[in-house]
């Protein structure tokens, strides 16, 4: 089949790839000329396990092509993906006018029957505005469907290879076969593709979003009152991750979510409640632990040091906001990096992937360091922000020789309070007892 892609950011580069590696035609659109050139000399502009190589195989098989003009893309796809960015508005919806915009020029120039694929994450009625949009500058047939994406960053090539499940909200029987036919060959293991009107697809991409970011927030929520009555959030989280009806994924307490989806999409989905005359309670609370959750290791570090961080260096382990990913958006480490400048404290930073993000937004405030051991070079103290592998199992004898004294605070609960203690440090982490000297 012949694919168009209108955007290639994380989630229409991903899109475009991986369609392309199961035989389609795939013309991937960005309005960005120097980021079209990078791609089509090979140069993958984002970092994300294994896309890489199937982006290097399908260009090179002339499946994966790119282009500007958006002309070019019409006249191609038969099915026609919008994967343009839906930012958070300054009241916490998300803004269309991407998604609108494309929307009104593809009306304005579609020659023939085309399906056009809101793949973006947009509010419940969007298509409805899309194909409004449409309709105002042409009389040509098209049908607009509902298909959100459910990648995990980090993990999105596999996910979108083999989907758990794949979402199509659609009211016409044409467009359905349509995108039936697309999906068949990412299903053959018989996990669902389900069908459903494009309100109920739109509703359940928030949906799911906000109840992850739920049962994150909750956690941290346990994890925060575990250090007031001196329980252990490893042993609380185990004991809860047992039950079936719960299940031990999303039950890891640390210093709050972050990314491109999760903080946008339950302030939308909050946003979208009130425009509707309905308050989600629960999404209000889930936002405000949130934010707090991001710098609760900071009273940590001002209480250790009574308050005075001036002069203070700290090495900060992982900037992303989370590990196998450069994305840096609303990542906690940023937050606490802020806070501690804000005290005169210097800061020496290193992430496998996310430096040069960190450093286009922070510049000259910190100093970037070349691995994970230069990094900790004569400071007071390690801060952990984002759980990498190689995190895991630092050689702490080497810690303890480039750091001026040996004191860890860890955001994400890497090491076992025991061993970390009896290697003489003082550690501490996010609902679980202090280790002290």
């Amino acid at each position: 089949m012949k694919i168009s892609v209108i955007g290639t950011g994380y989630v229409g580069l991903v899109t475009g790839t991986c369609l392309a590696e199961t035989g389609n035609e795939v013309l991937c659109i960005d309005i960005d000329a120097n980021k079209v050139k990078q791609m089509q000399q090979g140069e993958v502009p984002i970092y994300e396990p294994y896309l890489d190589v199937l982006f290097e195989r399908n260009i090179k098989a002339s499946r994966l092509k790119f282009s500007t003009s958006l002309l070019e893309g019409l006249e191609h796809g038969e099915i026609i993906f919008l994967a343009l960015p839906t930012p958070e508005d300054e009241d916490g919806s998300a803004d269309l006018s991407y998604v609108l915009g494309v929307a009104k020029e593809i009306g304005k120039h579609i020659k023939n029957y085309k399906v056009i694929v809101d793949k973006s994450t947009v509010p419940v009625g969007t298509s409805d505005r899309v194909k409004a949009a449409i309709e105002k500058e042409t009389d040509i047939d098209f049908d607009v469907v509902s298909n959100p994406e459910f990648l995990r960053e980090g993990f999105a090539v596999d996910d979108f290879l083999k989907p758990e499940r794949i979402v199509i909200g659609s009211s016409s029987e044409k467009a359905t076969k349509l995108m039936q036919k697309l999906y068949k060959p990412f299903v053959r293991s018989g996990n669902p593709i389900l069908i459903m009107d494009e309100r109920s697809a739109e509703l359940t991409k928030y949906a799911a979003n906000s109840f992850l970011a739920t049962k994150i927030t909750f956690m941290n929520e346990v994890a925060n009152f575990c250090e007031k009555v001196g329980a252990d959030v490893d042993m609380v989280r185990i004991g809860m991750g047992s039950d079936s009806r719960i299940g031990k994924r999303f039950l890891f307490p640390g210093i709050g979510y972050g990314g491109s989806c999760f903080p946008k999409d339950v302030k939308a989905l909050h946003k979208s409640g009130k425009d509707n005359n309905y308050d989600f309670e629960i999404l209000n609370s889930v936002i405000k632990v949130n934010s707090a959750q991001k710098t609760i290791l900071i009273p940590k570090i001002l209480s250790y040091y009574n308050t005075d961080l001036k002069g203070k260096t700290f090495g900060v382990w992982g900037l992303a906001f989370k590990p196998e990913t450069d994305d840096i958006r609303e990542a906690p480490a940023l937050y606490i990096i802020e806070e501690l400048l804000k005290h005169g404290a210097n800061i020496n930073v290193f992430d496998p992937e996310a430096m040069p993000n960190v450093e286009k937004k922070l510049g000259d405030k910190i100093n970037y360091t070349s691995n994970m051991y230069d990094t900790i070079k004569d400071v007071d103290a390690l801060i952990i922000c984002t759980e990498w592998s190689i995190f895991r199992t630092p050689k702490f004898n080497l810690l303890k020789e480039r750091m001026k004294a040996p004191v860890i605070f860890d955001g994400r609960n890497l090491y076992d309070i025991k061993e970390v203690e009896n290697e003489g440090f003082h550690y501490t982490s996010i609902g679980r007892k202090v280790a002290t000297l």
